[in-house]
């Protein structure tokens, strides 16, 4: 499986969106400083997500929900 994911800085308020094999292990990593756009914004939850079973259509989402009218649907629809 691949996951789209959100997760919402607790620092300040802030979103990033990603895609993982492994999710819990994947934010974690994001906790723990070891991912390393995201490091100065821990403490993160995980704002939601999304599985697929096909790794191209998993990347294809996350990059719609980075950008544009993808980018207010995240906004309108799932934060």
């Amino acid at each position: 499986m691949y996951y789209v994911y959100i997760l919402k800085s607790l620092k300040d308020g802030s979103l990033y969106k990603g895609v993982t094999t492994d999710l819990k292990k994947r934010v974690a990593e994001h906790n723990s400083g070891q991912a390393k756009y995201s490091s100065f914004k821990k403490p993160f939850e995980l704002a939601w997500y999304c599985a697929f079973t096909n790794k191209e259509k998993a990347y294809k989402f996350e990059k719609y929900i980075k950008i544009g009218s993808g980018f207010a649907f995240v906004n309108k629809h799932l934060i």
